[in-house]
């Protein structure tokens, strides 16, 4: 992946962290209280400051401040495609139906049509929060002992046919339109289906994930077909089409979100499955559903932190956070090795856990409440060392790639949307029915061979899902839509992007241009407990020094200056008068719209 040319010299992020950020938050409070000494602090969102005062720019962007509405995403053309609905008369929910549509485009090896959905959405009318799991099960025809007759023993191959589960994605996209929606799904999804017919320059960082697909896609004749141009992969600054992505939009446009899983795409889909050696069959589809389901939370500091519940893996960021709330962060250096090390610790933990208890809770005995009570959290706080890293890391006993995208909308009624999308690995299973153009994902690979794991291959199951959109409140009162897409990185992602938030008094726009640090484990997801302590990245902005302090304190580090960890938008909320507050992440090509 191209990488942008401030991480590259490692300035711009976590200039703040690494300098003045004691000063940063003083000048804020002051500059609020100098301006209005009625006026609250706003943690989230101090636009109030001065950078230019600063010892230095501590952020590469401004924060995006509006009142109507607002739409973020990691690319510009579906942060745009969002407000257009919006100023159209549609709301939050509308645009980021058509955020995620455009994407499915402009971004076609992160997500589309062929992925699952997650959201959590506030809906100012009913004033609380909904849930909606609009991930796809396990084909009926598909179990252990097919898996094993194909030679599969310890675990489902990474590509290709039998790492199929159900694309959720549209019954998501109908489920919102339908249930909470002002405009009709077809003009939430008419122009991404323009733009896939007229075509869209690529940008810089998507124009780097595509830089392998030629040779990802050899074995994949459909995938190279609609992907490739003249056998190339698109390079940044050309213009790319996808007619068939085009005319799967307008077939969904005619004939409603009910044709993706009643009609001629799922027939289509279940006949190339037939060709390729899959399972899939017409019941599979027509007995799929997405459900609407209640958010899980925990509090951090004052804070509600709401995730959605397994089979996703929100809850581990609620255990992080539980974890770390029985220590004072907030009177540490932000991305010191102190601060850094606590963080990593209680990663580990909660993600000891999640290798054992995850999974679909309509198919496994899933302990939620005990995982996230703040009991459990203290009584695992207390095998953090706050000086030394841990190598031998258990579960708790209970006695009872990557790719992605986040996006968030808001819009002037108070409505607002976190919602995750992906199918999966970078192109999932980078198997593209023809004439249809997207990849099916490969998310049925997340299952277990193993017959007691709760999360072992059944038919029509959900497996266990690494996306997880992230919300705020405060006082049951929406307060921040927010995600980091990428990975085992999401939870990771979220606890950092809200010690920043919580604990460092950041701006929204300061909080995902810090540095980041990912811990990667040392087994398998279900192989039980991590023996080495596993290693960490860590990227540019991070000092030498604190490097050097994490070293000493037992952690491995395997990447440093190198990686980027996540993509991260968000939309902070303040009230009396109702105004948004938003942040998009410079790792990616994307961009906060508001008006």
């Amino acid at each position: 992946m191209q990488r942008r040319k401030f991480l590259q010299a490692g300035i711009g992020l976590g200039m703040l962290s690494q300098v003045n950020w004691k000063t940063g938050i003083a000048m804020a409070n002051e500059a609020v209280s100098s301006s209005n000494p009625d006026q609250p602090k706003i943690i989230g969102a101090p636009a109030f400051i001065d950078r230019q005062r600063l010892q230095g720019r501590n952020q590469n962007r401004s924060t995006v401040v509006c009142r109507q509405g607002v739409c973020c995403a990691s690319q510009t053309l579906a942060a745009s495609a969002g407000v257009d609905i919006l100023k159209a008369g549609g709301n939050a929910i509308d645009a980021a139906i058509a955020v995620n549509a455009m994407l499915s485009l402009v971004e076609p090896m992160s997500c589309g049509p062929g992925g699952d959905l997650f959201a959590i959405a506030w809906i100012a009318k009913e004033h609380k929060l909904v849930g909606l799991n609009a991930s796809g099960r396990s084909p009926f025809e598909w179990n252990r002992e097919k898996a094993k007759e194909h030679g599969y023993t310890t675990a489902l191959p990474e590509l290709g046919p039998h790492t199929w589960s159900v694309p959720g994605c549209v019954s998501g996209w109908k489920a919102l339109s339908e249930r909470y929606g002002k405009k009709p799904l077809a003009d939430c999804l008419a122009s991404a289906a323009e733009t896939a017919r007229q075509g869209f320059v690529v940008t810089e960082i998507i124009g780097g994930d595509f830089a392998g697909a030629a040779r990802d896609f050899k074995d994949y004749p459909n995938a190279a077909a609609t992907y490739l141009m003249d056998g190339q992969a698109p390079r940044y600054g050309q213009v790319f089409r996808n007619p068939d992505l085009a005319d799967f939009f307008e077939i969904l446009m005619r004939d409603g979100g009910e044709a993706f899983y009643r009609g001629e795409i799922a027939e289509r889909i279940v006949k190339h499955s037939k060709e390729r050696g899959g399972y899939f069959t017409l019941r599979d589809f027509e007995e799929h559903t997405a459900d609407w389901v209640e958010p899980v939370s925990t509090t951090y500091r004052g804070y509600e932190v709401w995730e959605i519940p397994p089979n996703s893996q929100g809850i581990s960021a609620l255990q992080m956070l539980n974890m770390l709330e029985t220590f004072d962060i907030g009177s540490l250096k932000p991305n010191s090795a102190e601060h850094l090390h606590l963080f990593i610790e209680a990663k580990k933990l909660a993600f000891e856990d999640r290798a054992v208890y995850y999974a679909d809770m309509n198919a496994a005995e899933v302990p939620l409440q005990w995982l996230i009570s703040k009991e459990y959290g203290r009584e695992r706080a207390k095998l953090i060392d706050p000086q030394k890293a841990s190598t031998n890391v258990q579960p708790g006993a209970w006695d009872g790639s990557k790719d992605t995208v986040y996006l968030c909308t808001a819009d002037a009624d108070g409505n607002m949307v976190s919602l995750i999308q992906s199918i999966y690995w970078g192109w999932g299973s980078r198997e593209v029915p023809a004439g249809l153009g997207f990849c099916l994902q490969n998310r049925g690979r997340s299952f277990s061979l193993d017959p007691k794991h709760r999360n072992t291959l059944e038919p029509h199951k959900r497996p266990f899902h690494t996306i997880i959109p992230g919300f705020l409140t405060r006082d049951r009162k929406p307060q921040c839509a927010f995600g980091v897409m990428g990975g085992d990185m999401q939870p990771q992602g979220h606890v950092q992007v809200l010690m920043n938030l919580i604990d460092f008094h950041l701006s929204i726009q300061q909080a995902g241009e810090q540095p980041r640090v990912q811990h990667f484990g040392s087994t398998n997801p279900w192989g039980g407990a991590m023996k080495d302590g596993g290693s960490i990245g860590l990227e540019a902005g991070i000092g030498p020094q604190v490097a050097e302090q994490l070293e000493a304190m037992g952690h491995a580090i395997s990447e440093r200056d190198s990686g980027m960890y996540g993509g991260y938008q968000a939309i902070w909320r303040e009230e009396e008068p109702m105004r948004y507050f938003a942040g998009s992440d410079p790792r990616k090509d994307g961009a906060a719209v508001g008006y």
